[in-house]
C-alpha cells in the first residue's frame, strides 16, 4: 500500500496502532493523506467535496483525549471519505448529481456516519459515483469520470468508483459507499481493494439518499480485510429509525476472522459464473480456490432470472422515485442514465410486483445452498477494467455492452441478499490489473465471509497493491 509520508504508516491498521500507541498524531496521519489526495486527486478524481476544516477539528479531538489521559476510540484517527450519497451536516448531498445541488445542507450526518465519529474516524469528504447510483463505471458527465489509480486511462468501477479509487490511490484506508446491484463489489474488484457488501437489512440507510429502497445495502470498502473487519464493526448498531434496518444483536467480528477458513466448507459457484467469467476472472477464482481447500462446484439457482428480476425492479423503483424531476428537468440529468430511468418510470407496475414475488422464492432456493456450504466463491466481475468510454466487452466469445454488463456477476447476489466480501486478487491474465473474487456467506454469517478473506490475505493471494501515482 502507498506510505502517504516517510513518518505515517500506509495502511489503516498500522495507522490505528501508531496513534493508539502515541507513535503518531491523528492531525499527523491527516495531513498526510490530505497531502496525499492533493498530489493525486487531478488524476484520480475520487472526490467530489472535501471536508478538510471538520477533518482537522475531528482529529485535534483524538488527539486532545490522548493529552487528557482518556482511552481512544477504536477507530481513532482513521481518515475515511464517503460516496455522495451520504448525509455529511452542513453539506448538501449530491449523490453524483446536478439536480440535488437546489437542496438544502444536511441538517445532520447519515446514521454510519455518525457511528464512525463516535469510533474516532475522520471524514475528509465526498467521492465519485454515478448519477444516483445508476451504473457500473463512474463515468459521470457533471463531475467527469473516475479514474482507476493503477492505469488511469480505465474505469474504476461504480457505481461507488469515488469509493474504491481513493482507497487504490491511497488517499483514505478506508471508505462508504452503497451497493445495489454491486456498486460495491465491482470498484473492489476493478481497483484492487476490500469490499464488504453486508447482509441485506444489517446497517442502517438513515440519512443516504436512495437508489433501490428494496434493493440498497451499505457498506465499507478498506486497504485490509483486517481493517474491513473493524470499520464494519463500527458501523454494526439496530436503529429504530430506519425500518429498513432488521434489529439484531451486534456481532463483532474483527477477532473472529483470525480463525481463518480452517473447518468452513467452501464451494465454487459455477454454471452462469464461469460462463460469465473471461479467463482473469476464471484464474483469480482457481487461485482463491486453491488457497481455501476448494474443489467442488455448486450450482447457484436461477442467476439468470435473478439478474432479470433485479433489473426490473431496479428500473421500476428508481424510475419513479425521480419521475417528478424527470418531468420537469430531464436535461440535468447525466445522459448516461436518464433514459434508463425514464424507461423504468414507464414500466408496468405489475412486472416489478412479479419480480418482487419471483424474489421472495428465489432468496429461499439460495439461502438453501447453506445447509451444505458455508462460504460460496464466485468472480466479482467478468473481465479486468475496461478503457473509459468502452461500449462492449468480451466474455468467453460473446459481446455484451460494457455499463450494465460489469455487474453481471454481482447483481444475481445482491437480489438474494446475501452478504459477500469482494477480495483483491491479480491474477497474471488480467495484464497487471486487480480481479476480484465475491466471498459469498448466508444471511447474517459476514464473520464466515471475512474468514475466507483474512485467509487469502494470510496467504499473500489477495491484497492490496500500491498505485504508483505520484
Amino acid at each position: 500500500m502507498t506510505t502517504y509520508l516517510s513518518s505515517v504508516p500506509g495502511d489503516g491498521l498500522s495507522g490505528l496502532a501508531a496513534v493508539a500507541q502515541g507513535r503518531i498524531s491523528a492531525r499527523g496521519w491527516l495531513d498526510a493523506c490530505i497531502a496525499r489526495i492533493e498530489a493525486t486527486d487531478d488524476r484520480v478524481n475520487a472526490f467530489t467535496q472535501h471536508t478538510y476544516a471538520r477533518a482537522r477539528r475531528e482529529a485535534d479531538a483524538v488527539d486532545a483525549l490522548r493529552a487528557a489521559g482518556q482511552p481512544l476510540p477504536p477507530l481513532a484517527g482513521l481518515p475515511y471519505a464517503v460516496k455522495s450519497l451520504f448525509d455529511i451536516e452542513g453539506e448538501v448531498t449530491m449523490a453524483g448529481s446536478i439536480v440535488n445541488r437546489d437542496r438544502p445542507p444536511a441538517g445532520a450526518d447519515a446514521f454510519l456516519v455518525q457511528r464512525l465519529r463516535a469510533a474516532g474516524a475522520v471524514l475528509v469528504g465526498a467521492l465519485n459515483m454515478d448519477e444516483y447510483a445508476y451504473g457500473f463505471t463512474t463515468e459521470n458527465t457533471h463531475y467527469g469520470p473516475t479514474r482507476n489509480p493503477h492505469d488511469t486511462s480505465r474505469i474504476a468501477g461504480g457505481s461507488s468508483g469515488g469509493s474504491g479509487a481513493a482507497v487504490a490511490a491511497g488517499q483514505v484506508p478506508a471508505t462508504l459507499a452503497s451497493d445495489t446491484n454491486g456498486s460495491i463489489r465491482v470498484p473492489a474488484s476493478l481497483c484492487g481493494v476490500w469490499g464488504l457488501k453486508p447482509t441485506f437489512g444489517r446497517l442502517s440507510r438513515r440519512g443516504s439518499y436512495p437508489f433501490v429502497h428494496s434493493i440498497d445495502h451499505l457498506g465499507p470498502l478498506a486497504d485490509s480485510a483486517g481493517l474491513l473487519a473493524r470499520v464494519y464493526d463500527a458501523l454494526q448498531c439496530p436503529d429504530a429509525l430506519d425500518p429498513g434496518c432488521h434489529a439484531r444483536a451486534v456481532q463483532p467480528v474483527a477477532d473472529v476472522i483470525e480463525q481463518g477458513a480452517c473447518g468452513l466448507r467452501i464451494g465454487i459457484l459455477g454454471g452462469y459464473f464461469a460462463e460469465h467469467a473471461g479467463p482473469a476472472a476464471q484464474e483469480a477464482v482457481r487461485m482463491a480456490a486453491q488457497a481455501l481447500g476448494a474443489a467442488a462446484c455448486v450450482d447457484w439457482p436461477d442467476a439468470a432470472l435473478g439478474r432479470a428480476a433485479a433489473f426490473l425492479i431496479t428500473a421500476g423503483e428508481g424510475g419513479s422515485l425521480h419521475l417528478p424531476d424527470l418531468r420537469s428537468r430531464a436535461a440535468d440529468f447525466e445522459p448516461l442514465s436518464v433514459d434508463r430511468f425514464i424507461a423504468g418510470a414507464l414500466q408496468p407496475a405489475h412486472w416489478v410486483m412479479r419480480a418482487q414475488r419471483f424474489r421472495r422464492a428465489y432468496r429461499d432456493r439460495v439461502n438453501a445452498l447453506f445447509a451444505d456450504w458455508d462460504v460460496l466463491l464466485a468472480p466479482a466481475t467478468p473481465v479486468p477494467a475496461p478503457v473509459i468510454g468502452t461500449e462492449w466487452i468480451d466474455v468467453n466469445g460473446f459481446r455484451h455492452p460494457c455499463r450494465p454488463s460489469m455487474g453481471l456477476l454481482t447483481q444475481p447476489i445482491s437480489f438474494a441478499g446475501c452478504p459477500v466480501v469482494a477480495a483483491p486478487l491479480w491474477p497474471a491474465a488480467g495484464q497487471g490489473l486487480a480481479l476480484g473474487v465475491q466471498l459469498i456467506a448466508a444471511p447474517w454469517r459476514e464473520d464466515l465471509a471475512l474468514r475466507a478473506a483474512r485467509t487469502l490475505e494470510q496467504a499473500g493471494v489477495a491484497g492490496v497493491q500500491a498505485a504508483f501515482l505520484a
